[in-house]
């Protein structure tokens, strides 16, 4: 099989360097003892890759459902190269789970559709808590972490486009 580079084709690849990156973190209050440990993975993997800490700006709304909303406007008044989305929706015995990680889900890739930026998407949606805390730094890492490495990754790649 050849590969791009086999063929010089122009390749851009995004690169983990978050300095001098303004980064917005909207992080959903509701289930806050996971998403606290999200935010803290997001924060320390920024600052660990780059990233002035007063460059960062963490926004808590009540719950998922709000994080979109926040995300649009930070996305409209500029100033910032990405944000992420934080927050943990436990599917409970009823549909209201259904509604609110659909309707976040929607809302984040809406934002970033709307403002061609990179929106993390690092919003839990598990069956259960104990799930949730695997994620939130138990043995499956940190998502917040990741999502926000994935925003710095994809800002780095529109910055060479």
């Amino acid at each position: 099989m050849t590969s791009p580079n086999d063929l010089d084709v122009n390749v851009v690849a995004g690169n983990l360097d978050a300095s001098g990156l303004r980064v917005g973190i909207v992080a959903a209050r509701f289930n806050e003892a996971i998403v606290e440990r999200l935010v803290d993975g997001a924060v320390a993997a920024l600052v660990r890759h780059g990233a002035s800490a007063s460059d960062l700006t963490v926004a808590w709304v009540p719950g998922a459902f709000e994080v979109p909303v926040v995300l649009r406007r930070m996305a409209a008044e500029g100033g910032y190269d990405a944000l992420v989305a934080l927050g943990c929706v436990v599917r409970g015995s009823t549909p209201h789970f259904d509604y609110v990680a659909g309707g976040v889900a929607t809302g984040v890739a809406a934002v970033a559709g709307e403002h061609g930026m990179p929106v993390a998407f690092g919003v839990l949606t598990t069956d259960t808590w104990e799930q949730a805390v695997e994620r939130a730094g138990g043995k499956l890492g940190n998502k917040g972490a990741e999502a926000a490495i994935s925003a710095v990754e994809t800002a780095q790649v529109l910055r060479q486009l």
